[in-house]
């Protein structure tokens, strides 16, 4: 039998949102350390994010079916979606771009995520891992932005100083897996997992 240290996130929900940068390979890691704490994990994805990792990537890693649109056909339009922030426990971001901190700090919902995350307020607890260049990450809109959303109530895990993609060291890189996982575990077990169920039905 399992003992529950084994799996300290069993019961409860994670829904992983990763926007398009190259840190999305990181969000795999990620994934695979929440799965194997037991959690639930189902994945939505903006479009920029598949030109990084494939949807196959985390569909194959959560066993679950990978969202990356609001519409899942031109015919038949479904809100499925939108109800995975019922389920969840949390909402988790990572990478979370400047362009997604703005989306959400302005109250935009206009693609699959921005929606997810808009309309997670109430429903769940949610946690960005911004990622990103530095002067975009020091500029005073994203700044303000992050201001925001921390009144909001929405928590922050990184970024930290590091190699970045542009070449240069500086403040920006996506923490580390291992310090998502950290907070994101903090901020699942300061409350009992919501018990929902998933709907994987197509």
């Amino acid at each position: 039998m399992a003992r529950q240290e084994d799996n300290p996130l069993k019961g409860y929900e994670v829904l992983l949102c990763v926007t398009g940068g190259i840190a999305c390979y990181k969000a795999a890691d990620v994934t695979s350390k929440l799965v194997q704490a037991a959690a639930g994990v189902s994945v939505a994805m903006t479009e920029a994010a598949t030109r990084f990792v494939a949807p196959l990537t985390f569909q194959t890693l959560t066993g679950r079916a990978v969202y990356t649109s609001l519409w899942e056909s031109t015919e038949r339009h479904s809100w499925r979606h939108i109800s995975l922030t019922d389920a969840a426990d949390l909402m988790l971001i990572a990478p979370a771009t400047a362009n997604i901190i703005a989306k959400m700090a302005a109250g935009i919902a206009d693609e699959l995520v921005s929606t997810l995350a808009l309309a997670a307020g109430g429903a769940c607890k949610i946690l960005l891992a911004p990622a990103m260049n530095e002067r975009m990450w020091e500029a005073p809109p994203t700044k303000a932005n992050i201001k925001k959303l921390n009144r909001w109530g929405v928590h922050i895990v990184g970024p930290v100083r590091g190699y970045l993609a542009c070449g240069v060291a500086g403040q920006g890189r996506l923490a580390e897996p291992d310090a998502i996982l950290a907070k994101a575990t903090e901020l699942l077990l300061s409350d009992p997992p919501k018990g929902r169920v998933v709907d994987q039905s197509t």
